[in-house]
């Protein structure tokens, strides 16, 4: 990954809720649902519906977002290509959890099932 640092550092200050909306915009577009996207979020972070409200609205980092999450154990199964760079030989832990949620919500968007994207056997 090219510029780490700097791509690290700057995932670790942007704000969750500045990028949750393009998030629902990309999915929406695709005739996905807000549920569905709170469904992929709460595999990866176990934040319901109330605490994922309650960090949008504290306006917290990824960096914050992250710490409080508890990740799913099977997030390690989420592997391939986002943005250029392969998931699973992202360095950085925070980057690479931004980057599964990325991955996830790109899933969502292209239609995949449900059952694939939470990685259910």
């Amino acid at each position: 990954m090219k510029n780490a640092t700097n791509h690290d550092e700057r995932f670790a200050k942007m704000s969750f809720a500045t990028v949750y909306p393009l998030y629902l915009t990309k999915v929406e577009k695709k005739g996905r649902t807000k549920e569905e996207l709170h469904q992929v979020i709460q595999w990866l972070t176990s934040f319901d519906d109330k605490k994922l409200k309650e960090l949008i609205e504290k306006n917290v980092s990824f960096d914050t977002f992250f710490r409080k999450a508890k990740l799913n154990p099977n997030a390690h199964l989420i592997t391939g290509v986002i943005c250029g760079d392969r998931i699973e030989e992202i360095e950085n832990t925070l980057t690479r959890q931004v980057r599964y949620l990325d991955k996830l919500v790109d899933e969502l968007a292209k239609g995949r099932k449900m059952e694939k994207i939470l990685r259910i056997a």
